[in-house]
C-alpha cells in the first residue's frame, strides 16, 4: 500500500516537473515569437517604396537627428537659391522671393523690403539683368541649438554687355517647425544677415 502511495506520489512530482518544464518552454517560444514578429514589423516599416519612371526604388527611413546636417544644409542652399536667382520678370522674382520667405522669419522678409524699397529689383528689370547663385558652402554648427550657420556663395549678375561675379557671406540660425508643402525639411531660418557682398570680377560679354 506504501509502495503503490510512493509509486503515485513520484509519478505525481514527475508530472509536475514535467509540466512546469513544458510552461517555461511555451512561455519562452511564444516571447522569441512575438518579440521576432515585432522586429518584422518595425523592420518593414522602416521600408519605403519610392515610384519613379515606372520603377519601384527601396527605400529606408531614418530618425530626423541622423538627417539634420544635410537637410539644414540644403534648406540653407534652396533659400539662398530662391532669394538670389532672379530674372527681369516681375513675376519670377515674386514667385522666387514668395518661395524663399516661406524658409525664413522676418528678418528675409526686411531684407527684401530694403532691396524692393531701394530700386533694387526694377534697377534689374530696366535693365535686362539676371541673377545666379552657387553656394560653395554651408557651415553648420548642430552641437548648438537654434543651429547657427554661415554660408558662402557666389552671384553672377549677368548683363547685356557684362557678367559680374561677387562674393556673398550670409549667417544666421535655423529653428526647428513642421514641414509643409512649402517647407518640406522642417526648418526656418532666424536672424538672417548678410556678412560680405563685393564684387570679385567682371568680364565682358
Amino acid at each position: 500500500m506504501f509502495r503503490q502511495l510512493q509509486h503515485i506520489d513520484s509519478a505525481f512530482r514527475h508530472i509536475r516537473s514535467f509540466s512546469l518544464v513544458f510552461l517555461v518552454a511555451c512561455t519562452a517560444v511564444s516571447c522569441f515569437a512575438l518579440y521576432h514578429s515585432y522586429r518584422q514589423v518595425q523592420m518593414a516599416q522602416e521600408r519605403i517604396y519610392i515610384l519613379a519612371g515606372g520603377k519601384a526604388l527601396e527605400a529606408f527611413s531614418a530618425d530626423r537627428k541622423e538627417n539634420i546636417p544635410v537637410e539644414a544644409r540644403d534648406h540653407v542652399r534652396s533659400f539662398h537659391a530662391y532669394f538670389f536667382t532672379l530674372d527681369p520678370d516681375e513675376k519670377v522674382i515674386e514667385a522666387n522671393i514668395g518661395k524663399a520667405l516661406y524658409l525664413a522669419d522676418g528678418s528675409a522678409k526686411r531684407a527684401y523690403d530694403n532691396l524692393r524699397e531701394s530700386g533694387y529689383f526694377s534697377g534689374l528689370i530696366a535693365a535686362n539683368v539676371s541673377q545666379e547663385i552657387t553656394v560653395d558652402s554651408v557651415r553648420l554648427d548642430t552641437g548648438r541649438y537654434p543651429y547657427p550657420f554661415r554660408c558662402y556663395a557666389r552671384q553672377r549678375l549677368i548683363r547685356a554687355s557684362s557678367v559680374v561675379t561677387r562674393s556673398l557671406v550670409t549667417e544666421g540660425v535655423l529653428r526647428s517647425v513642421s514641414r509643409s508643402d512649402n517647407n518640406p525639411h522642417g526648418f526656418l531660418i532666424e536672424r538672417w544677415a548678410t556678412l560680405e557682398n563685393r564684387d570679385l570680377s567682371s568680364k565682358s560679354r
